[in-house]
């Protein structure tokens, strides 16, 4: 099957049947969802949603986070992974958004990523999410999943390479959308171990699933 056959059934697959696919991270404005992706780094969304409700509370606005210190912040996030350095970029960044960016999110991606905790993919999911624009965030999901599906090629093997190809041959006003589609794929049905292939809608155009669980069951 041609790269090209993949993309139109992965895309129709999911125009079809998840036209308005949202992130799984709860938000009410453009800075929380700053804050809670940048606590979801190695981190399960689960978990953050669990902690921003009395972070949110404590630090509504810029203004009360970057008049905070690591310390008090830390006491909020503690259960989060890596806490004491994202408690560290939570502060930083939200003095930058004050003085920099009069407490206004960015929605460029060069903009976003001058400040503490956001990286490309941050960046990314912040421009996709709030701005929609045609970013693509690559996470541990996204890599797995269009490298197993056969969207990109198991050459790409950094998550700059995967959203260079992704972009490439995703129409710009599915872009936001295929970044979820893809984290939620990975997250529920092709899981990092024993992806669920006999349950899964993407079986029949999936590169994994041909050369891999095809063979395992003709051998077994």
């Amino acid at each position: 099957m041609l790269k090209k056959e993949r993309y139109k059934h992965f895309l129709d697959y999911f125009t079809q049947n998840f036209p308005e696919p949202e992130t799984e991270l709860h938000y009410s404005n453009p800075y929380e969802l700053l804050v809670a992706v940048i606590l979801s780094a190695q981190c399960t969304d689960k978990r953050v949603n669990i902690v921003t409700p009395k972070l949110f509370e404590r630090f509504p606005d810029p203004e009360s986070l970057a008049a905070s210190n690591a310390e008090e912040v830390f006491t909020y996030i503690r259960s989060i992974s890596y806490p004491n350095n994202k408690a560290k970029h939570l502060v930083g960044m939200a003095r930058m958004l004050v003085e920099q960016f009069h407490s206004e999110v960015p929605s460029t991606v060069e903009e976003l990523q001058k400040m503490p905790g956001v990286g490309r993919k941050t960046a990314n999911v912040i421009a996709s999410v709030i701005f929609s624009m045609p970013a693509m965030a690559v996470d541990t999901h996204v890599f797995r999943v269009s490298r197993r599906l056969g969207l990109v090629p198991l050459t790409a093997k950094t998550p700059l390479a995967v959203e260079k190809e992704l972009v490439s041959h995703i129409p710009k006003h599915l872009i936001h959308k295929a970044h979820h589609w893809l984290i939620l794929h990975g997250r529920y049905v092709c899981t990092a171990r024993n992806p669920q292939c006999f349950q899964c809608p993407l079986s029949p155009f999936c590169k994994y699933f041909e050369k891999n669980v095809k063979i395992d069951v003709f051998h077994s």
